[in-house]
This record gives C-alpha cells, sequence and structure tokens, in this order.
C-alpha cells in the first residue's frame, strides 16, 4: 500500500470533520471573539477554509513563498464574507487536494518542501512533514479553537473522535 493510500482515510475523515464545524458558523457572529488577541470567528473559519488549498499546494508545488505586503489582505479576506462562502472556498480546492494526494508517488513524499513569509523561512523539511504538520495538525488545531468559539456561544458542536457533550 502506498503512503498516499495509507493518509487517503485520514485525509477523508479529518476534513469532513472540519467541514462539519465549519457548516456551524453563524453568520450573525463572524466578528465575535473571545479575547482581544483572538481571531474573530469569522476569521478563524476563513482560515480553516485554507486547508484544502494547502494540502493541494504541499502535495503539486515545492514549497510557498508568502509576501509580507500581502498579509494585510489575507488577514482581511474572510470580512463581507458568510458561512456559504467559507464551505464554498473549504470545497473548492478539497476534491483537487484530495486527488492530488492520491496521485502522489511515494518517492515525492521524500522531496524537500519550503514555506517562506516575508524573506524568512518558515519551514524546509520533506513534503511529508509538511503534509502532516500544516495540511492536517495545523487544521485539527484550529479545528478545536473552533469547536472552542462555538461553544462559548452557545452552539452544539459535533463530536470528533467520539460523541460531544452535546451528542451525549
Amino acid at each position: 500500500m502506498s503512503v498516499s493510500e495509507k493518509l487517503l482515510p485520514e485525509f477523508d475523515r479529518e476534513f469532513a470533520t472540519t467541514r462539519k464545524f465549519l457548516a456551524l458558523v453563524p453568520d450573525d457572529k463572524l466578528g465575535w471573539k473571545p479575547h482581544t488577541k483572538s481571531m474573530e470567528l469569522g476569521r478563524l473559519a476563513w482560515h480553516l477554509s485554507d486547508f484544502p488549498g494547502y494540502a493541494l499546494r504541499i502535495t503539486n508545488q515545492p514549497g510557498i513563498i508568502a509576501k509580507l505586503e500581502d498579509l494585510p489582505k489575507r488577514r482581511s479576506a474572510w470580512v463581507d464574507k458568510n458561512r456559504a462562502a467559507i464551505l464554498e472556498r473549504f470545497d473548492t480546492d478539497l476534491t483537487a487536494g484530495r486527488e492530488a494526494l492520491k496521485g502522489l508517488p511515494d518517492a515525492a513524499w521524500d522531496d524537500p518542501w519550503k514555506m517562506e513569509f516575508g524573506g524568512r523561512v518558515v519551514f524546509n523539511d520533506a513534503r511529508r512533514i509538511a503534509f502532516r504538520t500544516i495540511a492536517m495538525n495545523h487544521m485539527i488545531h484550529h479545528r478545536a479553537q473552533l469547536g472552542l468559539y462555538l461553544r462559548l456561544n452557545d452552539i452544539p458542536i459535533p463530536g470528533t473522535y467520539g460523541p460531544s457533550a452535546d451528542e451525549m
């Protein structure tokens, strides 16, 4: 069994769970945040909609170069969006990301993969580590954050690796 074949069930499970959380994002609470240093709920949900694209770029590009001057635009890209736009963005790259993962040969998992931000290298390791760290673990981290945001707004959350307290 190839590396990709081993990863596909986890990819399908984790991205489907993330989509369930995004489907609960309330349009009337997008500007809400639990603390002054926290992201707004809408910005967090918009960021979660990045991850199918990350999976696609990690599997079919040698890296990502982000410019510092693009940061303000990226941080405000969620403004004037709603749940439907967030889900559409998430779904747009999901199928392509899955297909790219499915078609990646085993040898390509050891290829170098680099992410630069503002001229500074923030990640430089094998593609397999990039996929695990950026496309999967990073998404799971922010999904947990979103779950807390939803909980603090009295929105019942779905189970992730078993039933949630709301489903018991």
